[in-house]
């Protein structure tokens, strides 16, 4: 079950991220986060009027981040901060460098859950590492010129805002998966409107932009509620590894329909995540 809905979250990432960098091309991609995680905001309260599910516990007993408020907020904080620095380091044009490197969110919500006390069978290392190396290389990464520090601090500053969102999420979904993601986009919505209110603009989008926005906000929420899911069935460390191969869909979602070239290494990439999955389903 946690196996399944971790994949599913990887393919609903790599598709909504496939489709907000078509969407970017045209518009700001600031503008297209915005309105999407709105969007997100809107779907994810609906599903809580569909569900029912509005007793749980929003504030515990046992800690500060007991209960999904405080966890859902500061994922919101965080994975906004990491996306800031995702959009600044690409916007340097060094894609090779900070892509590959922020895809390596995943390892901080693994890392804190060995540190808590889950434990890995060495087949499972295994795969696991072979999984995050298929990931890594599935984004394209590009040393041929060199690195420059900026982007590496931006590319870092991004997988430390991913990974430690994701592990906040994992922490929220113990009391509720779905209020956690709602929290999480309703602090990315005050983000939003700020930005909307200074620069004093919606992005200028038209009504035939409505369905992909809608696709990306709803299959983006997915995302998130699908991986907690996912961590309250299974170990959090191996939930986060196969929750982190979206690189993967999103290439193969760009060689399929707009023919783009993968460099070798990617083919490598695909190869070595099937690989790891493989691994990880076997043992």
């Amino acid at each position: 079950m946690a196996f399944l809905l971790a994949l599913l979250s990887s393919a609903l990432w790599g598709s909504a991220d496939f489709q907000a960098g078509r969407m970017s091309k045209k518009h700001q991609a600031f503008a297209v986060l915005g309105v999407t995680q709105l969007i997100g905001l809107i779907f994810g309260i609906f599903m809580i009027f569909a569900t029912g599910e509005r007793d749980a516990v929003a504030f515990g007993n046992d800690g500060f981040f007991s209960g999904y408020f405080w966890p859902g907020a500061f994922a919101g904080v965080l994975g906004y901060i990491g996306l800031i620095c995702l959009y600044t380091g690409l916007s340097t044009g060094r894609m090779g460098v900070v892509s590959p490197i922020s895809s390596l969110g995943a390892v901080v919500p693994v890392m804190f859950a060995l540190i808590g006390g889950e434990q890995l069978s060495q087949g499972r290392w295994i795969g696991v590492v072979i999984a995050l190396a298929g990931a890594f290389c599935a984004s394209g990464p590009e040393i041929s010129q060199g690195f420059s520090l900026k982007p590496v601090v931006l590319a870092f500053g991004a997988a430390f805002g991913f990974g430690t969102a994701l592990t906040l999420m994992s922490i929220g979904s113990d009391s509720s998966a779905l209020m956690t993601m709602v929290i999480m986009r309703a602090t990315t919505a005050l983000f939003t409107i700020a930005i909307a209110l200074k620069y004093r603009t919606t992005g200028g989008f038209s009504v035939a932009d409505s369905a992909s926005l809608i696709f990306i906000g709803v299959a983006d929420f997915l995302a998130n509620f699908t991986l907690g899911l996912a961590t309250q069935h299974g170990l959090v460390s191996l939930v986060m590894v196969l929750g982190s191969l979206y690189p993967v869909v999103t290439v193969l979602l760009a060689f399929k329909f707009l023919h783009e070239r993968l460099h070798k290494v990617q083919y490598v990439g695909v190869f070595l995540a099937v690989a790891g999955v493989a691994i990880l389903s076997a043992s």
